[in-house]
């Protein structure tokens, strides 16, 4: 051993002492807090006496009460706080450090090393600064500069100075298994590393091998949106999640994980991303699917199409008699175009057009929906149009209270009085007493009796009317956006422009869907925009920061509506076109929309051009799939030429998948993804093939990312990473129209070892574009 690595080798030693000597600590102090919250919680009722008879009593009943919990409190953070502590050091007495930066700082003459982990490490006293935490401000140096001058920025101002080395570390069981010294790029030797592994079930930190564009979307910090593009596999999504854990710790005085909140395709890619931030020591922001939170809001209304229900439309019914309707249906509900007509026919309503529901009590109207409008509409129109509807509520309330005293003396009441059981009997003469006030001697007379129980019948038998009203369920949401379709001769008034070519049909289409109870997916947003627009939006202004990954799938209208539902946040949007799969995309040719969004002031992109995901092999295929792929780089890693196998029908197909399959199992592949175009395939596919051992169908309801051999739609694959690919059926039958290119260049960039096409028959077109050279082509 040289005595450069020997002197490493001792240095690393000492820090692992310093680290079992810190989690020993931590181990006692955890487990003290620990006893301390159960002894907390065991006891919180032994140190107040709870006394109300008189107010100053209650009062100091009340301060008691509020100094336990706050003691209970502290305590529970102290605990949380140590237990996540010794979760880093644990994780730090695996890898301590990566990387060191030799750094002269100006006005100094020597040089400092400085050692970058995941976390910030000193020794016992707290003063010196063993391991420098990645995110710190002086660690990104070892990122962003090459060996010469260099500066970092800090809160009192920028540091200059001379980065002399960048050194990085290979260690396992606290020994150092290599180090050597890297000028200009983090570490293509670990990267090769890295990226030469099998997959498992989780995505991985990166921090070890954040590249230099990379850096730029972690560290960036200005304005209110980010745009991020990049193709397939250039580390869009594990960048964005450093970028989280990166603004955790800057502004950790300030913000939570639970105040971000991540927008992922679907819930198998949660589970795949839920291991990122955990790993790096934070907790997991909040993540949902934007189809979840229509669901959320609008499940009680309307049975709803998911998004993928739609693709699937558009993948498998191109026959169908109402496909070009739909398709144009779909483009023109996800523009911003809609989006303003949507607005001025919202502005048009406070002068005429809003639709009301009869306020009905037993079969007949208390009030009818003639008289609410009337009334909406004789109201001061200076208000704003949620204070107006709030008026009329109030309004309403009144006319049930006057319903209310009516309903008392029919004989409806008594009849309900003498069909109580002595049980109810018991309760309603209690809820009396102990909730309206009565006296037991009121009620001991008969008369008395009877009119009390017969208010509280009729009060019990109004509460869910009072309660539609308080959340303006009497307004006729469903067919105020019908109202939208109804004649569509009318939309001139509120639209700018023409309107689409197949207007009439879009509107027959959208009425009869209404009618049916059902929402399209195109549908949901826009009729929840509108709902917000007059009954109020229901904001969140916790959220700080929102990410938004695949951002391709979502419309312009989409972003609009985001932009409102928070407006306290900043925005972080991730996406590749060349991904663009849903019908709406051609409608948004990029992300130059978004920019309007915030205003170009407050927005920034960035483009990564590099893909790291797959081997040069690989990408070199995939890049001749789509326009303009030459600007796609790939990572030296090299590996296999992907192989297109042509093959004479269905049954020799499946033989063909069977064995390579297996042979892919050999060769240490843990994750094979099998991936056709949808999910009608996908189940075809998987009933031919079920012999094949432990292998698993993916729908669209799944929520685990599972490992072995999957059967999936390409949509579902998005986001995600294999081994090995084998394109099902690459074949011009299945992928011959210029609209499933986007898709089948995202089922073969999921591919990052091997990939393998299929194809009974003929050939995809789309392979025309792609160098001879760049693959191989045999026989069955």
């Amino acid at each position: 051993m040289n005595t450069e690595l020997r002197q490493e080798q001792e240095r690393l030693d000492s820090i692992m002492a310093i680290i079992v000597e810190q989690i020993g600590m931590l181990e006692n102090e955890t487990s003290q807090r620990r006893k301390e919250v159960i002894d907390f919680r065991k006891h919180f009722w032994d140190d107040v006496k709870v006394n109300t008879d008189t107010f100053d009593d209650y009062l100091e009943t009340i301060i008691a009460l509020r100094q336990q919990a706050q003691n209970l409190s502290v305590s529970q953070s102290t605990h949380r706080q140590a237990f996540k502590r010794l979760s880093t050091l644990r994780r730090m007495q695996e890898v301590p450090y990566f990387g060191r930066i030799d750094f002269i700082e100006e006005g100094t003459s020597a040089a400092e090393r400085i050692y970058i982990g995941i976390s910030t490490l000193t020794d016992t006293s707290g003063e010196n600064i063993l391991i420098y935490d990645w995110r710190a401000p002086v660690s990104s140096v070892y990122y962003d500069y090459a060996p010469g001058p260099a500066e970092y920025t800090t809160p009192g101002g920028t540091v200059r100075g001379m980065l002399e080395k960048k050194w990085q570390y290979i260690i396992r069981g606290g020994v150092i298994k290599s180090m050597f010294d890297t000028s200009l790029t983090i570490g293509d030797d670990i990267l090769q590393q890295v990226l030469g592994r099998v997959t498992d079930k989780h995505m991985h930190n990166i921090v070890a091998t954040i590249q230099r564009e990379q850096n730029q979307i972690i560290r960036h910090d200005r304005g209110r949106l980010l745009i991020v593009q990049g193709p397939a596999g250039s580390g869009k999504t594990s960048a964005a999640l450093q970028r989280i854990a990166y603004l955790l710790y800057k502004y950790r005085d300030k913000l939570r994980a639970d105040q971000i909140i991540l927008f992922s395709p679907n819930s198998m890619f949660n589970s795949y991303v839920s291991n990122v931030l955990p790993e790096l020591g934070e907790e997991n922001m909040q993540q949902v699917t934007f189809q979840e939170y229509l669901e959320y809001r609008l499940s009680k209304e309307f049975q709803i199409e998911d998004p993928y229900e739609q693709l699937e439309y558009m993948l498998t019914e191109a026959d169908d008699s109402l496909y070009r309707t739909r398709t144009a249906s779909i483009r023109f509900k996800a523009s911003t175009r809609f989006f303003e007509t949507i607005k001025t026919y919202c502005k048009s309503l406070e002068l005429s057009g809003m639709l009301f529901k009869d306020i009905l009590f037993r079969g007949k109207p208390i009030i009818t929906a003639k008289q609410i409008t009337e009334r909406f509409y004789s109201s001061d129109t200076s208000l704003r149009f949620h204070s107006r509807l709030e008026k009329l509520a109030d309004w309403l309330n009144k006319q049930i209270d006057e319903a209310e005293k009516l309903e008392r003396t029919k004989p409806w009441v008594q009849e309900e009085i003498e069909l109580l059981s002595n049980e109810d009997y018991h309760k309603a003469h209690t809820l009396l007493r102990k909730k309206h006030g009565f006296k037991a001697e009121t009620l001991n007379n008969y008369e008395n009796e009877i009119e009390a129980l017969g208010q509280l019948i009729v009060r019990k038998k109004l509460k869910p009317l009072r309660k539609r009203i308080r959340t303006l369920r009497f307004i006729d949401m469903k067919g105020v956006y019908k109202q939208l379709f109804a004649d569509p001769t009318r939309v001139k008034q509120w639209m700018e422009g023409e309107t689409p070519e197949e207007w009439e049909d879009i509107c027959r289409l959208t009425v009869k869907t209404l009618d049916e109870g059902k929402l399209f997916y195109e549908d949901a947003t826009p009729y929840l925009f509108l709902k917000e627009l007059i009954q109020g939006f229901q904001t969140n202004v916790s959220i700080k920061h929102v990410l938004v990954d695949e951002a391709q799938d979502y419309s312009p209208f989409q972003f609009e509506f985001l932009k409102r539902l928070f407006p306290s946040a900043r925005m972080t949007v991730l996406g590749d076109f060349n991904q663009a799969i849903f019908a709406h995309a051609s409608e948004t040719v990029d992300f130059h929309t978004l920019t309007s969004l915030y205003g170009p002031d407050k927005t920034d992109s960035i483009t990564l051009t590099r893909s790291y995901r797959s081997t040069r092999q690989i990408i070199e295929f995939t890049r001749g799939l789509v326009p303009d792929g030459e600007r796609i780089t790939a990572f030296e890693r090299d590996g296999d030429k992907p192989v297109l196998t042509r093959v004479s029908d269905q049954a020799e197909l499946h033989r063909c998948i069977a064995s390579k399959v297996a042979d892919l199992r050999k060769r240490g592949y843990n994750t094979i993804a099998i991936i056709c175009k949808s999910a009608a395939e996908s189940t075809a596919a998987y009933e031919a093939l079920k012999r094949v051992e432990d292998i698993k169908l993916v729908k669209s309801g799944s929520t685990e990312y599972e490992q072995g051999v999957v059967v999936i739609p390409a949509y579902l694959a998005k986001g995600i990473e294999f081994d090995a690919v084998i394109i099902y059926n690459a074949s011009s039958h299945v992928y011959g129209v210029e609209s499933l290119r986007r898709l089948f260049y995202t089922a073969c960039t999921r591919a990052m070892h091997y990939l393998q096409l299929y194809s009974v028959g003929e050939p995809s077109p789309f392979l025309q574009n792609v160098a001879p050279g760049s693959f191989l082509q045999i026989p069955g």
